[in-house]
């Protein structure tokens, strides 16, 4: 079952982002303070798969009004090639069509070979055409990698 994430699901989410190898969490905007700050500005974009009362899946999104973007998108490994995390994408999708978003990123680490192939399956296009960049404005919003 797919469904809106709300705050109460933080603890199973974060269990299930502690289990994915290669999984990088940030110390503040993944607490459960900086989820949560999250969802109140996207209430409705967040989804969360469900099995037996336990989370096998999830995606933060949200919007800025003009462009959507998917976060921490993971499916528990036992669980994957069953089409849960395509579900999800749809409804994450069905849910930015609803606010009037047109247009849709992510950011997949290039060593992620599953996640890679994943999106490139369900049709999306890899961008060669721009430079990502990043300017940190919080140092104390430490990276962490799962081994």
């Amino acid at each position: 079952m797919v469904r809106i994430m709300t705050i109460e699901d933080y603890q199973g989410v974060h269990d299930l982002w502690m289990t994915i190898k290669g999984f990088a969490i940030r110390s503040i905007d993944d607490s459960r303070e900086g989820v949560e700050r999250f969802l109140k500005r996207n209430p409705a974009t967040s989804v969360v798969a469900e099995e037996n009362g336990e989370i096998v899946g999830s995606i933060l999104c949200g919007h800025d009004g003009r462009r959507g973007c998917l976060y921490h998108v993971c499916v528990r490994e036992d669980c994957r090639m069953r089409g849960i995390g395509k579900s999800m994408v749809v409804r994450c999708m069905e849910e930015l069509e609803k606010e009037k978003i047109s247009k849709v990123s992510l950011i997949a680490f290039t060593e992620n070979d599953i996640g890679n192939a994943f999106w490139k399956e369900i049709g999306w296009t890899k961008r060669e055409d721009l430079n990502y960049y990043d300017f940190v404005l919080n140092r104390e919003n430490i990276i962490n990698y799962n081994k």
